[in-house]
Order: structure tokens, then sequence, then C-alpha cells
């Protein structure tokens, strides 16, 4: 029986619980460490006298994000790019991951007075508010009856 496992030798079992250990680790990293795009969730609200739209961009910066409206579209544009390396205490090994994503939306919002719009970028929340252009009253006016 004792041929079958090598007397004294614990390597294979120490190699295996390396390899857990960083398997473990991964778990620690970012969560968005290995951004790899898709697209992100918009609320769009109607308050009123504006438009407020909320985009989730975890794990993205305000210079991440690009916003522009053209031609009564409103468009969120992201990206983002990632490095990562890694070093044991050794030095023998070497982990380099490289990430790169690009998102973006559109959306057709007519009507809104892009001089007075503004956004906010916060814990990777952007907040963009859309005033409405003010309605043009109906000529005429009230004619008094005696």
């Amino acid at each position: 029986m004792f041929g079958l496992v090598p007397f004294g030798s614990n390597k294979g079992l120490a190699r295996r619980e390396d390899s857990f250990d960083r398997l473990f680790d991964m778990f620690n990293e970012p969560f968005f460490a290995g951004f790899s795009g898709g697209s992100f969730k918009v609320d769009v609200k109607d308050g009123g006298d504006h438009y407020e739209l909320t985009a989730d961009l975890p794990g993205m910066t305000k210079e991440d994000v690009h916003l522009s409206y053209e031609n009564g579209y409103l468009t969120i544009a992201a990206e983002k790019k990632a490095e990562n390396d890694e070093k044991d205490d050794k030095g023998g090994y070497l982990r380099r991951e490289r990430s790169y994503g690009s998102m973006s939306r559109s959306f057709y919002i007519s009507d809104i007075d892009e001089q007075r719009a503004d956004a906010a970028f916060k814990d990777g929340v952007l907040t963009v508010k859309l005033p409405k252009c003010e309605q043009a009253k109906p000529a005429g006016h009230e004619i008094h009856i005696n």
C-alpha cells in the first residue's frame, strides 16, 4: 500500500493548495477588472419640465464616459481599458491581463433645451438632466365680453 503514494512527499498536495489559493484570490479582485463591454442599465424619467436619465456604469470613471446630443439623439458612450500585472514573492509567477470594452446607448429625445442640459457622475452613476424647451404659447389673447 505504501508503494502507491510516495512516502514523505506532499509536493503534489502543496501545488494543488496553491492552485486553489490562486482561484479564490481571483474573487478578491474588483468585479469589473476584466470588463468586456456589453450594455448598461438606464432609467428615463419625465420630470414635467425636464427629462432625467440615470445610467449605471460600475467600474467606470468620469473620464471613461462620453456624452453627446446630436440631431435629437442623446448618446452615452463608455470605454474602459485595464491592465493587471501580478508577481509572486519569488518573482517566478507572472500574470498579465489586459481587457478592453466599450458600450453605448442612444435615446431619441426631441424638444429639449440642449444649452441648459446638465450631467453629473458620482460613484459609477451618471445622471443627466435635460430641460424641455418651453412650449410656444398660442398666439392670441382673451377678449373681454361686455
